[in-house]
């Protein structure tokens, strides 16, 4: 049940879901800013940079769909988020004491694990406590929350590296109280948004979930195989020119930028329809990728940065507001699990692609493959919205 009382504008779950992220991203973005270049340090190549957080990422990837059904069958979001946002915070400090990379890739599978418990519940929960067709906008003050997260975890990283230089352990040790007020606030502050037990997604059956849902996960998956981690653009950027204390910076602008527009597109999704926003998105992804790939000047990878957190906050939340639009109510948790967990299985393939094509051809083929996906997962949705206007159903919930 929403409740009344507005935080900011936003209902209590909403909101403290929202700074629960914000923490934690926090933490996570602070250890993330510098992972590319730890790893580097430690005699890692581009490939095996790649693989680890493809691994990572897969590997946890059912634990979304999992997770997300068990949310549904129980009608409980919040003891599996706790559960989640608490592996993070227990699993970050120990990066401090890697020694190979291999130990980093243990780690990341753990803090993933964690990861995956909590998306689905967490993005049930949103969607459950979103009123008034504002799933958008509730979506978008998330994400919001979430990279303001990710400007205040590089800020710091970069102010620990300025005084500490090519310290990397101080941070990881730093990152971890963050990371522990998020699972406070969590205990706190976050009200169970229980459903009525008849309700209650007993038995999971892939024909629960109407066609167009699984079209849409099917055009996703298509731009997610040309997405490969962020980690590839840090590098990218090192690369060129900027300097590893300033890497932390430039991070930041990406999610200063998403933050500024998270909320506003979140909200004109809801007026305007997700599919318009997401073909914008798309396309403005394809021109940031063929832009790293051709571009070796510093201004310009500044700039295309930025230009990625328009892509970011055009996208990101818009996709989840739409898959929950598919969605029964009593099904959104495992929906949405199905949904992450592509997202995390697709990462795998992206990133050994990506990571062969730096490593084995050169720096621009990987971001040339990835706006060439872009494209045509935008005409794709292009053709999909289309399709949507010709047989018009009744897809909001």
């Amino acid at each position: 049940m929403p409740v009344k009382k507005p935080y900011f504008g936003f209902g209590r779950n909403i909101f403290f879901t929202g700074l629960t992220s914000f923490l934690t991203d926090t933490s996570s973005k602070m250890v993330y800013s510098v992972m590319p270049m730890f790893l580097l340090s430690l005699g890692a190549s581009k490939t095996t940079l790649s693989l680890i957080e493809g691994i990572a990422e897969s590997t946890a990837a059912l634990v979304k769909t999992l997770a997300g059904f068990r949310s549904d069958k129980t009608g409980k979001n919040k003891p599996l988020m706790l559960i989640g946002y608490m592996l993070t915070a227990i699993v970050t400090p120990f990066y401090a004491w890697v020694l190979h990379p291999s130990q980093v890739l243990y780690l990341r599978f753990i803090e993933r694990f964690g990861k995956g418990m909590r998306t689905a519940p967490r993005d049930s929960l949103i969607a459950g406590s979103a009123v008034d067709g504002r799933m958008g906008r509730s979506f978008g003050f998330h994400k919001a929350m979430d990279n303001a997260g990710a400007i205040a975890g590089p800020l710091i990283a970069y102010l620990l590296l300025r005084a500490f230089p090519s310290d990397f352990h101080i941070i990881f040790l730093i990152s971890a109280v963050p990371a522990i007020l998020g699972v406070l606030t969590i205990i706190l502050f976050i009200k169970e948004a229980r459903k009525p037990q008849e309700s209650l997604y007993k038995k999971f059956s892939l024909r629960d979930f109407p066609t167009r849902y699984y079209v849409l996960l099917a055009i996703i998956f298509l731009f997610t195989l040309g997405n490969s981690t962020d980690a590839l653009l840090i590098v990218k950027a090192n690369e060129v020119g900027v300097k590893l204390a300033y890497i932390p910076l430039v991070y930041l602008v990406f999610n200063a930028v998403s933050v500024i527009f998270s909320i506003p597109m979140g909200a004109l999704s809801d007026k305007l329809g997700r599919e318009r926003l997401l073909v914008f998105g798309y396309f403005i992804y394809a021109i940031v990728y063929f832009g790293f790939g051709y571009t070796s000047h510093v201004q310009w990878i500044i700039a295309l940065f930025a230009l990625y957190g328009i892509y970011s906050s055009s996208t990101d939340s818009v996709q989840k507001a739409m898959v929950s639009d598919y969605l029964d109510k009593n099904k959104r948790g495992t929906g949405l699990g199905i949904y992450n967990a592509m997202l995390g299985i697709t990462l795998l393939p992206a990133s050994i692609i990506a990571g062969l094509l730096y490593d084995k051809v050169n720096s621009s083929v990987p971001f040339y493959f990835g706006a060439c996906t872009a494209v045509l997962s935008g005409i794709l949705m292009i053709v999909f919205y289309h399709s949507n206007k010709r047989n018009p159903e009744k897809i909001r919930k």
